[in-house]
C-alpha cells in the first residue's frame, strides 16, 4: 500500500468522526442537555445542532409532551380508621429540561411519593363516605400541592384524578346491604304512592258515576213525573170534553177494585163505602138505557139504604124485585159487578187470615161470612 494512501485514509476517518461528534439532529418535541466537560452547557432544541466533539456529550434525553403516570394502589386510613387503597392518575408535563434533569434525581418517583403523602394528609381528615363523595375536592387539593411542588422540577402537573377507591370487603358488603335497603325503601314508597293515586282516581271514578247515576235517575224521574202529569192531565181533559157523568165514572170505578187485592203484601182489604152507591148507579145506568126511565128519586135513596144495611152482612149483587122496571141486561151487568166484588172481597179475606189479621176495616164495608 502506498505510504501516502494510509494518512489521508486516517484523515478520512477524523474527520468523519469528528463531524459525527459534532452534529445533533434533535426530533420534534424532544430536548437533549449538553455537557461540557461535565458540566451543563445548555439545551439543544428540535432540529440540526452543532456540538464540540469530545468536549460537549449529550447528559439527558427529554420527552416535553403532556405524559401519564398511573400509580399503584396505595393503602390510605381515613378519619373513621378504615384502609382504603386509592388508585391515582397524573398528567405531568415538562417545562424546563435542565431543572428537570438537575433538580430531582427521579422526578416521577418523587411525583409519586409526593401524591401518596397528600392523599394520606387530605383522606386522614374526612370519613369514608365523605372519601366516596368529594373526589372533586380530592383532586383540586392534590393538584395544588403537586404543582407548588413540582415547579422547581420543571414540571407541570396538568391534573390529577382519583381512579378508584376500594374499600375493604366488609365495608363493600355493608355498603351493598345499605344500598339494596334504600333501593328497597324507594321502591316501597313508589309502590304506596302508586297505591295513594289509584286509590285517589278510583274514588273519584266512584264519585263521579254515583253523581251521573243520580242525575240520570233525577232526570228520569223528572221525565215519567212529566209524563204521568201530562197523562192525567189528557184524561182529566178528555173526561170533561166528552162530558162524562158519574154512571161512566162509577163503572171505570167498579173495574178498578179488583185490582186492589192483587197485591201479595196485603194481608187487609178495605172495602170502600161508596162500592153500592158505584153498584146502584151502574144498574140505573143500564136500567135507564134499556127502559128509558129509571126508579124515582124517592126510590133510589130507598134503595141505598137498603143495600147499604144488607151490605153490613153480606157483599153480592142487590136483590130485584119481581116489579122492578130493570131490564135483563141492567140486571146481569149489575150482577157481574157484584160478583167481582164479592170475589176480591173474599180473596183479600183469605190473604188477610192467612197473614193472622181477619180485621176489613173501613167506611161502610162489611165482611164477608
Amino acid at each position: 500500500m502506498d505510504p501516502v494512501v494510509i494518512p489521508i485514509l486516517v484523515a478520512a476517518i477524523v474527520v468523519v468522526f469528528l463531524v459525527a461528534a459534532t452534529v445533533r439532529i434533535v426530533p420534534q418535541a424532544r430536548r437533549y442537555n449538553i455537557e461540557r466537560f461535565g458540566r451543563y452547557r445548555r439545551t439543544l432544541q428540535p432540529g440540526l445542532n452543532f456540538v464540540l466533539p469530545v468536549a460537549d456529550r449529550v447528559n439527558t434525553k427529554l420527552d416535553v409532551r403532556e405524559q401519564v403516570y398511573s400509580s399503584d394502589p396505595k393503602p390510605v386510613i381515613t378519619e373513621d380508621n378504615l384502609v382504603v387503597n386509592i388508585d391515582t392518575v397524573l398528567y405531568y408535563q415538562i417545562t424546563d429540561p435542565r431543572a428537570a434533569a438537575y433538580e430531582v434525581a427521579d422526578y416521577l418517583h418523587a411525583i409519586d411519593q409526593l401524591t401518596v403523602t397528600t392523599l394520606r394528609n387530605v383522606i386522614g381528615s374526612m370519613d369514608l363516605e365523605g372519601t366516596l363523595t368529594s373526589r372533586e375536592e380530592i383532586n383540586a387539593r392534590l393538584r395544588a400541592v403537586l404543582d407548588d411542588a413540582t415547579g422547581k422540577w420543571g414540571i407541570r402537573v396538568n391534573r390529577v384524578e382519583i381512579k378508584a377507591i376500594d374499600p375493604p370487603n366488609t365495608i363493600k358488603e355493608a355498603m351493598e346491604k345499605q344500598m339494596r335497603a334504600e333501593r328497597d325503601k324507594r321502591a316501597a314508597i313508589l309502590h304506596a304512592e302508586g297505591e295513594r293515586q289509584a286509590k285517589i282516581l278510583t274514588a273519584e271514578g266512584t264519585k263521579q258515576k254515583d253523581i251521573l247515576e243520580a242525575q240520570g235517575t233525577q232526570q228520569a224521574m223528572i221525565l215519567r213525573a212529566d209524563g204521568e202529569s201530562k197523562a192525567v192531565e189528557l184524561v182529566f181533559q178528555s173526561v170533561h170534553r166528552n162530558n162524562a157523568d158519574a154512571k161512566v165514572l162509577a163503572y171505570k170505578y167498579l173495574e178498578t177494585l179488583p185490582h186492589l187485592a192483587q197485591s201479595d203484601n196485603n194481608t187487609f182489604w178495605v172495602i170502600p163505602g161508596e162500592l153500592t152507591e158505584a153498584i146502584r148507579t151502574v144498574t140505573s145506568a143500564f136500567g135507564d138505557q134499556t127502559s128509558g126511565n129509571g126508579p124515582p128519586p124517592g126510590a133510589q135513596r130507598d134503595d141505598a139504604t137498603d143495600a147499604d144495611a144488607s151490605d153490613k152482612d153480606h157483599v153480592g149483587a142487590p136483590e130485584v124485585e119481581a116489579n122492578s122496571t130493570l131490564a135483563l141486561d141492567a140486571v146481569a151487568a149489575a150482577d157481574e159487578a157484584a160478583k167481582q166484588a164479592a170475589v176480591a172481597v173474599s180473596d183479600a179475606k183469605a190473604e188477610a187470615e192467612a197473614a193472622g189479621e181477619t180485621r176489613l176495616p173501613g167506611r161502610g164495608a162489611a165482611s164477608g161470612d
